[in-house]
């Protein structure tokens, strides 16, 4: 672009994470379609280099680099995302992240100059909560987008910013600034929330950032209008009033291509998922609606024993499978899959009955839940992976293992009715295969539940379509909130700030 160009540019910075990177480049995608407009996401090199490569040609997208060496907080040469990282490496990850705000100064200076003007807004992590110090400093507008479902990451800020007065023996507890929600079980909080003091980093991390969130000009939430609507009244008080717009669903489904499908569903990305490719061949052996997808995400695994027990009940259960089986608990995440961690004889089993597939790496998610064979997912609840369900109506058997997780599972189980829990991650006790067998039965064959998951999951699917949609006199209401977020950081915009560019070494393009 030109220097003094007449685009106005909105800046986007995410945590660097999967779960992260997806969705503010979804986001980015939606707002891109408002002609005017340019988009700078900015990350360190190897995040970018990785979002590049995801974007479709002709995009009105840009990137930018931030400069980072992790080998100076002892992380791994390269490591630059939570990504294969454990969780030692990942909390260096968090303290590497707040020393990104000078560089990130640098970086806005630059791009006033380059364009003429301030950008219009960041929007920013929820995880970078510091950057509401640099917006402020240079008189830009600011916004936080949440990725997260609003009640799941409402009771995740609760609990993190109220820490001292939850940690009770107690079995229930109340949040004083959430009561909305009245009692909150012990077993609902994840181990990775649980055991913290004082002078923990994760803890004080989730403080200091979580509270800067909450002094930001807006918040953004990964949903639609009248889903989790309680969490979008916890943000309002927090916020003391100032905005809070539910623009979900921002999914790996919406970042190349169409957003709505013809036949229904939210389109499918066009990541390699070729009609010849060994999944799809594999999937067209089996009828509508009769594979079980199962995934724990890219950071979470279960115990050695809870795995074996997994294997003999989705062999158990009869249906077919597609299992993307990581490391136990207790291994490196990078480590290579090993025979001895399953039943045995259980790999040759399902293949010689043609009853599963096992994948040790990377899989096509969205493709692979978007398959007209796939009838249900059993997974982590991660907010992405349930949205990437949802849009394709697909009910969940969750598993929650940490995080927010326990929130999300809770919230499509008993307010939505989309899901049926079979385990979770901070609990002892082991879920036996012919628990799982019968859980997976319930919701995939037709069952009275079962049958009632799939309307409801169907319905989500539709509302969340009418929420992204827009032409023909119809404006959804997540296209109304983006279209009414960018409209008052237009009109709150501070005077573009004299600024002094500093001699940095970002790369801006």
């Amino acid at each position: 672009m030109a220097k003094g160009s007449t685009q106005r540019n909105i800046v986007m910075f995410p945590f660097m994470a999967q779960g992260h990177l997806i969705p503010f480049l979804a986001l980015a995608r939606q707002i891109e379609q408002r002609k005017g407009y340019t988009i700078t996401i900015v990350n360190t090199p190897l995040n970018i280099r990785k979002l590049g490569s995801l974007l479709p040609p002709g995009t009105n997208i840009r990137l930018a680099e931030i400069p980072f060496c992790g080998t100076d907080y002892d992380l791994p040469p390269d490591a630059e995302s939570t990504n294969l990282l454990p969780h030692i490496h990942i909390i260096r990850l968090f303290e590497a992240s707040e020393n990104l705000q000078s560089p990130f100064k640098s970086l806005l200076m630059e791009i006033t100059e380059h364009d003429g003007c301030a950008p219009v807004c960041i929007i920013s992590d929820m995880f970078l909560g510091w950057t509401v110090e640099v917006a402020k400093e240079l008189g830009i507008y600011h916004s936080v987008f949440i990725a997260g479902a609003g009640y799941s990451m409402a009771l995740y800020f609760s609990i993190s910013l109220n820490m001292s007065l939850w940690q009770t023996e107690d079995e229930e507890f109340s949040l004083p600034d959430f009561p909305e929600v009245h009692k909150i079980q012990q077993s609902r909080v994840a181990n990775d929330l649980k055991f913290i003091n004082g002078a923990d980093y994760w803890f004080s991390f989730r403080m200091r950032q979580f509270s800067l969130c909450l002094c930001s000009d807006a918040i953004l939430l990964n949903t639609i209008e009248g889903l989790g609507q309680t969490g979008v009244k916890y943000f309002s008080r927090k916020m003391g009033g100032k905005p809070v717009w539910t623009i979900g669903p921002a999914s790996s489904s919406m970042i190349k291509g169409d957003h709505i499908h013809k036949q229904g569903g939210i389109k499918t990305n066009e990541l390699p998922f070729h009609s010849n490719s060994c999944y799809s061949e594999w999937l067209n052996l089996h009828p509508p609606a009769s594979v079980l997808y199962v995934s724990f995400g890219s950071q979470n695994s279960i115990s050695l024993s809870q795995m074996k027990e997994l294997a003999m009940g989705l062999e158990a259960s009869g249906k077919a499978f597609i299992w993307v089986a990581k490391p136990p608990t207790g291994f490196s995440v990078t480590e290579e899959f090993r025979a001895e961690w399953l039943p045995d004889g259980f790999e040759e089993r399902i293949r010689e009955k043609n009853q599963g597939m096992l994948i040790h790496k990377w899989a096509p998610q969205q493709e692979i839940l978007s398959h007209k064979s796939t009838g249900a997912f059993l997974s982590h609840c991660g907010w992405n992976s349930v949205l990437e369900s949802l849009c394709q109506g697909l009910p969940i058997i969750g598993w929650p293992l940490a995080a927010e997780q326990l929130f999300n599972s809770q919230m499509l189980e008993k307010d939505i009715g989309v899901c049926l829990e079979v385990g979770r991650g901070n609990s002892p006790e082991i879920v036996k295969h012919d628990c799982i067998a019968n859980v997976i039965k319930t919701v995939m064959e037709k069952t009275e539940k079962g049958e009632e998951m799939r309307r409801k999951a169907c319905e989500i699917r539709e509302n969340m379509e009418d929420a992204i949609r827009e032409g023909e006199g119809f404006k959804g209401s997540s296209v109304k909130a983006i279209d009414e977020f960018i409209s008052t950081a237009i009109s709150t915009r501070k005077s573009c700030p004299s600024v002094e560019i500093e001699n940095g070494h970002n790369s801006f393009k």
